[in-house]
């Protein structure tokens, strides 16, 4: 068994993943991604995106293929092994806002780090700062069903990196976002991902947010197709296609 790369925080090769239909998700894919990196995982509907996220996190296991987190094995833990390391290590964001109802705002973006053990005070101070820097700190007292479907995805947003997680996968999270709030959220993201050098997993089938990576990676019917090196936003209008060729 091949070490990966020391530079990689996330690595993965040769991943094959079979729905239970029958139908083939991922066909061999590999991957690297370094500490702090902001990749873009980018696509058409239906060309692996979301699967391959849920392998590298370890929501579910490939049917064959390798993946490490910190130069240790993710593809040999077991389910309670692996569900501790998304726990502990790992963020994640849906496309669709999915908060618990019963809870308000800051207990909802303080529940993982109480999950982890911290202290009621001291995750509601985490959560708080990062509810304000998203623009909805004065929504912390509110329940979900009081906010907008953009206001709750900003909560997703600060839930997830509260913890201030080594992983942060997205899964098209800016589905919900009308343009000027995709703007500030992915600003955000980035932003926390050179400060505290938390690495991002970004899907998206949409060409301005995968814009904002430092690289991107393209998936056409569950294989990698072509690696871009995006431009800075501004230099060739901030636009970076895939490739369709093999």
């Amino acid at each position: 068994m091949e070490a990966p790369p020391d530079n990689d925080v996330l690595w993965a090769r040769s991943l094959h993943f079979t729905h239970r239909d029958g139908s083939p998700a991922l066909g061999g894919v590999s991957v690297g991604v370094r500490e702090g990196e902001v990749l873009a995982v980018s696509g058409p509907r239906g060309s692996g995106k979301t699967t391959l996220l849920s392998c590298l996190s370890g929501l579910v296991r490939a049917g064959s293929g390798e993946v490490w987190f910190n130069s240790a094995p993710v593809h040999t833990l077991g389910p309670v092994a692996r569900e501790r390391l998304r726990r502990d290590r790992f963020g994640w964001i849906d496309p669709v806002p999915l908060l618990v109802p019963e809870l308000n705002v800051w207990e909802n973006t303080a529940l993982p780090l109480m999950l982890r053990g911290t202290g009621r005070r001291r995750a509601k101070v985490a959560a708080q700062e990062w509810l304000d820097r998203l623009d909805v700190g004065d929504k912390s007292r509110l329940r979900p069903h009081e906010l907008t479907q953009a206001e709750r995805q900003r909560v997703c947003f600060a839930r997830a990196l509260a913890p201030a997680p080594a992983v942060l996968f997205a899964d098209e999270p800016t589905a919900p976002l009308h343009r000027a709030d995709r703007a500030h959220v992915l600003r955000t993201l980035t932003t926390a991902a050179r400060s505290h050098g938390i690495t991002v997993v970004l899907a998206t089938h949409d060409p301005e947010t995968a814009a904002v990576a430092d690289r991107t990676v393209c998936l056409l019917d569950g294989r990698r197709v072509h690696t871009v090196h995006l431009p800075p936003v501004g230099e060739s209008e901030g636009r970076a296609a895939c490739s369709l060729s093999a």
